[in-house]
Order: C-alpha cells, then sequence, then structure tokens
C-alpha cells in the first residue's frame, strides 16, 4: 500500500522559506505554551502522597484529582477553535498565559479540595487550548521543509516542562520546607506563566488567518518578516486557493464527508497515544516506582531521570522528523512501545508487591524505554500530524478535534489509573502493550507520510481540494 505524500519542495516555490530570526523567536515563544503544559502535566507527580494526606484522598479521589486537569483539557480543546478563528491565534496565546498564571497561583494557595480542583480545572482549560493553538500557529507560519521540527518544539517544550517539574518537585523536596512543600510545587508555574504573557504580544499573527480574513496585505507583511522572498505572491495565492476549495455548502463545518480521511487519521493518532498509557506514566511516576519498592526521594529522583530520557530522544526525533518522515518515527516507537509495557507487565506480574532488586530495575529500565519510545515517536509526531492532515478552512477545527480525543483519552487513563494498579500494576501495563500492538497495525497499513509538503499541495494530496456535495456526517 502506497501511504507516501512526501514530496520535495522546490526552491523558490511558495512553502520554501528559510528559517529567519523572526520565525524562530515566534516559534519560540508559541512553543512556551508547551512547557507551561508540560510543566502543568507533571508537577502533581510529586504532590500526590501530600494531597492524599492534607485532604483524605482515597484511590478514587485521588483519581479525580489528577483527572481535573486533563478535564479541564477537554474543555479547554472544544472552546479553543472559535476564538481561534474569530480572534486570531496571537491573541488567544496571551489569553492562555493569564489562565495559566491564574491556576498556579490558586493552586498554590488553595483553601479546600474544591478550591484546588477548580483551579486545576481552568490550568486544564488552558493546557487544552495550548493543544490546539500551539502546534496551530506554528504549523500556518512554517515553511514545508522545516515544519516537522518547528511545530515538534511545542513537544520539545511540553517535555522540557515535564523535566523542570520532575526537577523542581525533587528540588523542593530535598530543601524540606514541611507541609507546604507541595503548595510551592503547584505555584512554580507562576514565573514561567508571567513571563509567556509578556512575550506574547511580541510575535506576528497567523499569514494564513490573516488571508482568511480577506487581509492580504499583512499576511504580505508577516511572511516577509518570516522569511518569504520573491515567491511570497505565489503562497498567498496557493493559501487563498486552498481556501476556496476547501468544501461545499458550509465549507467551515468540520464534520461532512468531505473531510472523513483527515478526521480518521486524527482521531487514530490521538487516540493511540494516551492508549499507550503515556499520561499515567507522567503523572504517576514516582508513585509507580514506588510500587516498585523505590523509597521517597529516590522515586522523585527516577521521575527526573524519566524526564531527562523524555528530552533526548524528544531532541533526536526533532533532528530527524523531517528527513526520515512521520512514518518512521511512528514505527520505531510503536516496537519500544510494545516492548518496554510488556517487560514492565511481566515485572509486576511476577514480584507484586514483592520487589527484589531485579524487579526494581526491570521496572525503571521498562519505563526509561517505554520514555524514549514515547519521545521519539508518538511525542514528536502527534501534534506535527495532527495540524498538517486537515486543510487551511477547518484547521483549527481539526486540532481542536485530535486534542478532545487526545483529552478524554488522558482523562481516562489518569482516573483508572489508580485504581487498577491497585489491584494489579501488571494489568495496566499489559493493556497498554496490546493496544501499541494495534497502533503499529495502524502505522504499516494505513498512516500516509506528509514531509516536506507544503500544506496547500497536501490538501490535494489527501483529495480534500475539490468540492463536493456529499452529506454532511453529523
Amino acid at each position: 500500500m502506497d501511504v507516501s505524500f512526501d514530496r520535495s519542495t522546490p526552491a523558490g516555490s511558495a512553502g520554501d522559506r528559510s528559517l529567519s530570526g523572526p520565525l524562530l523567536f515566534a516559534t519560540f515563544v508559541a512553543s512556551l505554551g508547551g512547557l507551561l503544559f508540560g510543566l502543568d502535566v507533571a508537577i502533581m507527580s510529586g504532590t500526590t502522597d501530600a494531597l492524599t494526606t492534607v485532604f483524605g484522598l482515597t484511590g478514587i479521589t485521588l483519581g479525580f484529582t489528577i483527572a481535573s486537569a486533563p478535564l479541564g483539557t477537554v474543555l479547554g480543546s472544544l472552546m479553543a477553535s472559535k476564538p481561534a478563528d474569530d480572534w486570531g491565534r496571537r491573541p488567544l496565546l496571551a489569553v492562555l498565559a493569564i489562565f495559566y498564571l491564574v491556576s498556579a497561583g490558586g493552586c498554590a494557595l488553595a483553601w479546600d479540595w474544591w478550591s484546588l480542583l477548580a483551579f486545576r480545572i481552568l490550568g486544564g482549560l488552558a493546557v487544552g487550548a495550548a493543544s490546539v493553538i500551539a502546534p496551530l500557529y506554528i504549523t500556518e507560519i512554517a515553511p514545508a521543509k522545516y515544519r516537522g521540527r518547528l511545530v515538534a518544539a511545542v513537544q520539545f517544550n511540553i517535555v522540557l516542562g515535564i523535566l523542570l517539574a520532575f526537577l523542581s518537585n525533587f528540588l523542593i523536596a530535598r530543601l524540606d520546607l514541611g507541609a507546604n512543600d507541595w503548595r510551592w510545587m503547584l505555584g512554580i508555574q507562576v514565573v514561567p506563566s508571567a513571563v509567556f504573557f509578556v512575550l506574547a504580544f511580541m510575535i506576528p499573527e497567523s499569514p494564513r488567518w490573516l488571508v482568511a480574513r480577506g487581509r492580504d496585505e499583512e499576511a504580505r507583511r508577516v511572511l516577509l518578516k518570516i522569511g518569504a522572498d520573491e515567491a511570497v505572491d505565489a503562497e498567498i495565492a496557493d493559501i487563498r486557493e486552498s481556501l476556496k476549495t476547501a468544501g461545499e455548502g458550509d465549507q467551515d463545518a468540520l464534520f461532512q464527508r468531505a473531510y472523513l480521511k483527515p478526521i480518521l487519521l486524527a482521531t487514530a493518532i490521538a487516540a493511540f497515544n494516551q492508549l499507550s498509557g503515556i499520561n499515567a506514566v507522567l503523572y504517576y511516576a514516582p508513585a509507580v516506582f514506588k510500587m516498585a519498592g523505590s523509597g521517597g526521594d529516590a522515586a522523585l529522583l527516577q521521575s527526573v531521570v524519566v524526564g531527562g530520557t523524555n528530552l533526548v530522544f524528544t531532541m533526536l526525533a526533532m533532528t530527524i522528523i523531517d528527513r526520515f518522515g512521520r512514518r518512521f518515527l511512528m514505527l520505531v516507537g510503536s516496537i519500544g512501545y510494545i516492548l518496554s509495557l510488556s517487560a514492565t507487565a511481566w515485572a509486576f506480574y511476577t514480584y507484586g508487591t514483592n520487589f527484589t532488586g531485579v524487579g526494581a530495575w526491570v521496572v525503571l529500565g521498562g519505563i526509561l524505554v517505554f520514555i524514549a519510545s514515547h519521545a521519539f515517536g508518538q511525542g514528536a509526531v502527534i501534534w506535527v500530524y495532527i495540524s498538517e492532515v486537515f486543510p487551511n478552512r477547518v484547521r483549527a477545527k481539526g486540532q481542536a478535534l485530535g486534542s478532545v480525543v487526545h483529552w478524554i483519552g488522558a482523562l481516562a487513563i489518569t482516573q483508572t489509573f489508580p485504581m487498577i494498579a491497585e489491584k494489579s500494576g501488571g494489568h495496566a501495563f499489559a493493556f497498554y502493550a496490546a493496544m501499541m500492538v494495534l497502533q503499529l497495525l495502524w502505522v504499516l497499513f494505513v498512516m500516509p507520510e506528509t514531509k516536506g509538503v507544503p500544506l496547500e499541495e497536501l490538501q490535494k494530496e489527501l483529495g480534500l481540494s475539490h468540492t463536493t456535495k456529499e452529506a454532511s456526517l453529523s
């Protein structure tokens, strides 16, 4: 089966732009939404014991406390596309920075369990919307030949945020601040949130959004600023044409038969991302290591090692995603998932609650290989891929759909993991391994390659450039 859409972008053609300073700065600022995303996802991992004690949580209520942020992410993902289309990408990034800031300060000052949940949900709203807007914005400013690594900068900052969260939790725990150390852990996000808010006003608007609003001259100035040259008029013409031929009838409606293929592709990759169990590992890493016999400080330190592994393999994936393509990374990652999750499940089935040194090392090794596989595969690819497969007219809605599916999965995984793990850690990791076998089959037989293709050309390759009178799916 031919599932490759890879094309070489001719020099001087629309979409063939250089890496300019303003382009890299705009990418950096937008990807800070990913940094706060990562901090928010992982920061709770160091607070589970304290929160259980302070608020008298059970396995079920702890799971709901951790899952409160993913609940917010589902809502944030659902809500993000309309303001992104109505107001623009840049203003919404500044709004998200405010949400992050208030959430971090509120969690640090939470006066009861309900207030903690409320501020965690607010932070989840920001994470969910950021998972839509940050990759969407970068996709729309990036030249085709660098699009993979530039959008992957969001994932790099996510894993950098995860590492910083694990490291921050470890250092705060070592400072022995007493019963309120969890407040410091949750409040540390105030600083990067404030920086993100200031920088969000220093980047240009998406040129594709500007063209969609009939502001071609502004789009032309932005494209010239971020690296376009004599091909700028051709690129604007391609964008304008793609907006005209994206669909029939209500062209802004996502759920119509014309968009069935990208809908299925985005839904599948987002669902598989969470069915790997990644958020269970990120949210509960110290707890997993404690289950395998590690002490409190050792478990936090091992979590730092997890974060470092995540960062290193994300950087490796970024260097090759535009050379070897999205499918190659997904194939390697899928195999790594299957091996590492199977080994971890075996360790929990074999040793139960009586871990010896060998079992603990198998769990640590399995989790590290799992994280490396995720960082090299799904982690690096998901946000790039979802942002690529939808046409210009409905890209924000498509990105939101992928994010919603992703975060519904995260909500389910984070809510159910503590309950399943109380019975057997082996059950959870065995299920995740089985799901990754299905992902491998999907990559082999369904997933098309998208590297190196300008967005408007990719729209044609996916069969989305012809008007159609197909019936609505909804």
